[in-house]
């Protein structure tokens, strides 16, 4: 009876993912029969760099080399190019990069940033992924905590380098222009190109997470361990081998970077845009044949707020998934979107620490538009109370999430509170009775408002849904009588069709009395950092004012 149980439990967790991984993979077509001389120069390439980028573009070189790896607005190089690109790029860069310096990376969304990361893997050296919205303060700050001795920017950041320190090594990623720094292009032309030897170490992504407040932390991104990883996200987001993907969310942004490791499993073309523009998108969509995009709520909003007839005058019948993450789905955006755009959503829950914890699929946004949708295979979330017991399926509770891809701390060496090897998101929860996951919002965004618990955002999503509401943000704030009390930050369609009796009648009787917001104020929109999230502190300027 032993031995059965023993041969279960061996089935259960060694033969049935990798076999439930192989079935993905096949049906994604990322597995498929190949010539046996390009099978050895793959698995040449996985002796040397692991499941890394590298291998990634390695694979693809050998599979498809004249395939599109990368399109941007300067053109298309193929997956040839790009592996052959980067290991020049490393050749350049192995002796700019002393000891256990990092090389940072403020950039736009182009191939740059994409050849220096690969290349930066291929040295085994870390790379810090820089928000563009960034002040200069906040950049020489990060610079000096992640021991940065090489900053590749775009020429348009270039104001921020007379207050950085004199010492750092400058490349420049994007230029219009001649200029006196070198340039990745210069590099890449000058490189030697000569056979790399397997780095000492496998290099780390490094992604800076404050969300709207506080000082940017660097969270250390983990090498995959298998293809587990992508098999669990491909059976929620069924991605093509091959396809052209659209990566909207910017590469600093954890999102962004998920499109960009997904797309080199799958051997797709990755399309950039350096800054994303609605109607640029459609076309964008319509010219390369995009079959899949990834992008932020707000990006997806500003799709909806074109007119329809000019949505109509683009062809984006290719567009078979848009997988949105970085922040919730506000109100009914999900239901608004598929109307338009037919049932290709897709809504991804996570954070840079724990990557993915459910995903939504278009039948499950259907069914409950406000849902985060389920865990994928190999993902365990639990609800948990402040003692660490698991509440009862509807209430309201902690985010607890495991899988194989948590992230390795921050670099200041802290890391996020964990119970029995699930670790904190931070974020409020519950499941319905179908195991669908609903989010309540941050640990730190309730309130208690006269004794009674209130969570900003079913406020706000009830504020999203009324006729004539753009986008709207609701926020907790300080009150002498009750504690605290919630104020809310309304864009209209158009200026002045509300005002806030009208707000505040819509919210009556949808909420709780103490969850219908006092302060009502209108804006022309709301604050967003570069990642599309609101801004609460901006918004109290506006209330105190």
């Amino acid at each position: 009876m032993s031995a059965l149980r023993r041969l279960s439990s061996f089935l259960t967790n060694h033969a049935a993912p990798a076999l439930h991984t192989l079935f993905v993979l096949v049906k994604q077509g990322v597995v498929r029969p190949m010539r046996p001389d390009k099978l050895a120069r793959i698995a040449l390439a996985y002796r040397r760099w692991g499941i890394t980028l590298p291998l990634g573009f390695a694979v693809g070189a050998a599979r498809h080399p004249d395939r599109p790896a990368v399109i941007d607005e300067r053109g298309a190089l193929s997956y040839a190019e790009l592996a052959s690109r980067t290991t020049r790029l490393a050749g350049a860069l192995r002796d700019r990069v002393p000891g256990k310096t990092r090389i940072g990376v403020l950039t736009r969304n182009h191939h740059g940033p994409v050849e220096v990361i690969v290349a930066a893997a291929k040295l085994g050296v870390d790379v810090v992924l820089l928000n563009v919205g960034l002040s200069t303060r906040q950049l020489a700050d990060v610079l000096a905590e992640q021991d940065i001795s090489v900053l590749v920017l775009d020429e348009e950041f270039t104001g921020h380098l007379p207050d950085l320190p004199g010492d750092l090594d400058v490349v420049l990623g994007w230029v219009e222009g001649l200029t006196e720094h070198d340039t990745l292009d210069h590099l890449i032309a000058t490189g030697d190109g000569k056979r790399l030897a397997r780095p000492k170490r496998h290099s780390r992504l490094i992604v800076l997470t404050s969300g709207t407040t506080g000082t940017p932390k660097g969270a250390r991104r983990p090498d995959p361990p298998s293809l587990n990883p992508a098999a669990a996200v491909f059976s929620r987001i069924p991605l093509r081998a091959g396809e052209r993907v659209l990566l909207s969310a910017p590469l600093f942004h954890t999102w962004g970077i998920a499109g960009f490791q997904l797309s080199a499993v799958l051997g797709a073309t990755l399309v950039l845009r350096r800054k994303f523009d609605a109607v640029d998108t459609l076309r964008t969509v319509q010219r390369h044949r995009v079959g899949a995009m990834f992008g932020v709520p707000v990006m997806l909003q500003r799709m909806l707020e074109l007119p329809a007839e000019e949505r109509a005058s683009f062809d984006t019948s290719s567009l078979r998934i848009v997988a949105a993450s970085g922040s919730a789905l506000p109100g009914d955006l999900a239901t608004t979107f598929q109307r338009a755009f037919g049932p290709v959503l897709h809504n991804l829950y996570g954070s840079t620490e724990v990557s993915w914890v459910s995903i939504a699929t278009p039948a499950d946004l259907r069914a409950a538009p406000s849902s985060a949708g389920r865990p994928p295979r190999g993902t365990v979330v639990r609800i948990l109370d402040d003692n660490g017991e698991a509440v009862r399926r509807g209430d309201t509770g902690r985010i607890f999430a495991g899988n194989d891809m948590l992230f390795d701390g921050y670099t200041n060496g802290n890391s996020r509170e964990s119970r029995d090897g699930l670790m904190s998101t931070g974020d409020l929860g519950r499941f319905d009775h179908s195991g669908r996951l609903f989010i309540a919002g941050r640990e730190d965004d309730m309130i208690i408002s006269g004794g009674e618990n209130i969570y900003p955002k079913e406020t706000e999503d009830v504020i999203a849904g009324l006729t004539g509401v753009a986008e709207a943000a609701v926020i907790g704030v300080e009150d002498t009588d009750f504690g605290q009390r919630l104020a809310a930050f309304v864009v209209t369609r158009e200026k002045g069709s509300l005002d806030a009796d009208q707000v505040r009648d819509h919210v009556r009787g949808r909420v709780s009395k103490f969850a219908i917001p006092r302060d009502v104020i209108f804006l022309d929109e709301l604050p967003r950092n570069a990642t599309g999230k609101v801004v609460p502190a901006q918004l109290r300027t506006h209330l105190d004012g």
